[in-house]
């Protein structure tokens, strides 16, 4: 096993051991305190805003890959070309406006809860995502898609066969980037009663506890890294197994 692996399992056993029994860890954050104020984030779980936490990310995450992926197939197909201009633009819209401007727009629509925040992470990861989808669409060679053709495939046939695995590593890296993005932009979704570890870090900021803030930063610092790196691994087997360029 090499030492980076080591390190990495061993990040994650501390993490799961910290999220199970935070109080174990009093003496760790205790010097972080305001005076005479608790260590330890107590008023909700951490493993249930953990969750709540991942679950909305994955969501967001999930949607924006459906439709932005849906929009890169569309305008990579001889009929849907002319629609490229317009979908660029859709999903440049979550990168025109910050998500605490959606946030503000969204909130006097649809009130307070978790429906704000999930809609300015769903536009905040259309890009991404879009823009890796559309370039491994079109950057797999003439030759494989004429040797595709010449076996008899259909335009359908080609697109689940041939060009979505083809294109799957690169399309990969662009849900990594927004999924990486989305957890640590879900955090502001708990000014909007959004249950988020970004109450965590609000409840150390309001009451001056810097071991609050610490808390939440570094769970979703760790999960940030734990997803880049799952991401990461699954995109190089795929680019071994498929034969093509791994992605950045």
């Amino acid at each position: 096993m090499s030492v980076s692996f080591l390190l990495r399992l061993a990040l994650l056993v501390l993490l799961l051991t910290f999220l199970a029994n935070p109080q174990a860890f009093e003496p760790v954050f205790a010097p972080f305190a305001a005076n005479g104020a608790p260590a330890i984030y107590t008023q909700s779980s951490l493993v249930a805003l953990t969750l709540s936490h991942l679950a909305m990310v994955a969501a967001a995450t999930l949607a924006a890959t459906i439709v932005s992926v849906g929009f890169a197939i569309l305008v990579t197909r001889p009929s849907g070309r002319e629609f490229l201009p317009l979908s660029r633009s859709i999903a440049n819209i979550g990168q025109t406006f910050p998500p605490v401007a959606v946030l503000a727009l969204a909130v006097p629509v649809f009130g307070f809860g978790p429906i704000p925040t999930l809609i300015a992470l769903f536009l905040y990861g259309l890009l991404p995502v879009f823009e890796n989808a559309l370039t491994g669409l079109t950057s797999i060679p003439a030759s494989v898609q004429e040797a595709a053709r010449g076996v008899g495939m259909t335009g359908g046939q080609r697109l689940v066969g041939v060009e979505l695995p083809l294109a799957l590593p690169i399309i990969l890296a662009g849900i990594r980037l927004t999924a990486v993005i989305s957890l640590g932009t879900a955090t502001i979704g708990s000014t909007v009663a959004a249950r988020t570890l970004g109450e965590v870090i609000i409840a150390g900021l309001t009451s001056n506890n810097t071991a609050f803030v610490l808390q939440g930063g570094l769970i979703v610092a760790m999960l940030a890294l734990f997803i880049h790196e799952g991401f990461a691994l699954l995109e190089t087997a795929l680019s071994r197994r498929t034969g093509g360029a791994q992605p950045a």
